[in-house]
């Protein structure tokens, strides 16, 4: 590898790093401001499961996506290393400035945002892949409405629980069932290709298959969890609610933490397979070595551990007021659209889905518990990012040009 190429892959895991603590909050935000966990505890909790990600999710779609931002036939190899060099440095200090001044904003769309603007200023607009910008830039508003409907429904769902009414009931033995019905249509490996295979090479062939599936298998594991937990909370009193609430919240805050780091981490793994085939080390994105996405996991783990106290403070606090029911309906429907998306090779911003799952579990008290005057200061960093980054990008590679 040439020098530029190992600083590159050195500066995309910095970035990788700065995102685990920029949006640690986005995991632990819930979490700590309802004191289930300790700080310190919350951000070792989100980081082994942003690390856990990586035997969850192994089809890197969303890396894929990432990867095909700028089109790799407009820009010439030479040419590509200095768009991604100056998009992640663009990345890098949008990132750190809003961190700085608190404001959760998407690492996401920075990343990507820096990449589309440093390939415009390299070859103009035909450089960039307008399908996965515009599939992104509308998921700036799509993901944290389906966090919000999310949160909202389960939010419901749970309180009728409260009221031990049947309507509860209804809905948990559907979910039951409905889950049951999907694991057994989908997930449940075809007899036909077992036929003829010896015993070792038939449990060799589960075992991968369900390896591969295993996210689906988590995500039924964590409604079927949801469905029973809503069964039994009509035999509670409000305190053991509260208290069994809070032990749910390690589930859900876990479950989030693994989107989190399947989403995020992904990103990074396709800017650096984007600079590997750049640079000649491999020829195609299915070439990407296994060293890729390990060291993006491990960055995002060891990032999240350090920490983003004040956006922590901005999640957690003042959108609006977060018990443990509502922080394990808000981390539910966070993860549900972490995965679905993932599932559809979207890159989302993880901040965005889990501001918009708070917002939907504030709103089932009423609206005036949102404090709509914060979020409208959220709404207007997520729109900037995009632009913003870009535009910085473009200048950093001007600057590039010249040396």
């Amino acid at each position: 590898m040439t020098t530029f190429l190992i600083s590159i892959i050195v500066l995309a895991l910095v970035f990788d790093y700065i995102n685990g603590f920029h949006d640690a909050a986005n995991s632990i935000a819930t979490v700590v401001s309802t004191k289930v966990l300790t700080p310190f505890q919350a951000v070792l909790w989100a980081a082994i499961f942003n690390s856990v990600a990586y035997f969850i999710f192994k089809d890197h779609g969303v890396a894929n996506t990432v990867a095909k931002t700028v089109n790799a036939d407009a820009v010439n190899g030479g040419t590509m290393m200095n768009v991604i060099f100056a998009g992640l440095i663009a990345a890098i200090a949008w990132n750190l400035l809003t961190w700085w001044f608190g404001i959760p904003s998407s690492s996401s769309h920075t990343l990507i945002g820096g990449f589309a603007g440093a390939g415009i200023a390299a070859a103009g607009i035909d450089a960039v892949n307008t399908t996965v910008i515009l599939k992104t830039a509308s998921f700036i508003i799509l993901a944290p409405m389906i966090g919000m409907l999310m949160a909202f429904i389960m939010s419901i769902w749970f309180l009728s629980s409260f009221g031990k009414g049947w309507k509860s009931r209804i809905i948990s033995i559907l979910v039951i069932a409905y889950v049951i019905y999907f694991l057994q249509s989908n997930l449940l490996t075809d007899p036909a290709k077992l036929a003829g295979k010896t015993d070792y090479e038939s449990y060799l062939m589960q075992v991968i298959f369900y390896s591969k599936n295993f996210k689906w298998i988590l995500l039924a594991f964590i409604l079927l969890t949801m469905a029973f937990f809503a069964l039994y909370l009509n035999k509670l009193n409000a305190h053991r609610s509260n208290l069994w609430f809070k032990k749910l919240q390690l589930v859900s805050s876990a479950a989030f933490s693994i989107g989190h780091g399947g989403n995020d981490a992904q990103k990074v793994m396709g800017i650096i397979t984007a600079a590997l085939i750049a640079g000649g080390q491999i020829g195609s994105f299915e070439e990407m070595p296994n060293w890729v996405p390990i060291a993006c996991y491990a960055a995002i783990g060891l990032g999240t551990m350090s920490g983003g106290w004040k956006i922590v403070k901005t999640m957690g606090t003042r959108i609006t007021k977060v018990t443990p029911f509502e922080g394990v309906a808000a981390e539910t429907a966070g993860a549900l659209t972490l995965f679905l998306t993932e599932a559809l090779k979207i890159p989302v911003s993880t901040t965005h889905t889990i501001t918009g799952a708070i917002m939907g579990v504030g709103a089932t008290k009423r609206l005036s518990a949102v404090r709509w005057g914060v979020t409208i200061n959220l709404i207007w960093a997520w729109i900037l990012t995009i632009p913003v980054s870009a535009l910085l990008a473009a200048f950093i590679y001007w600057i590039l040009r010249f040396f």
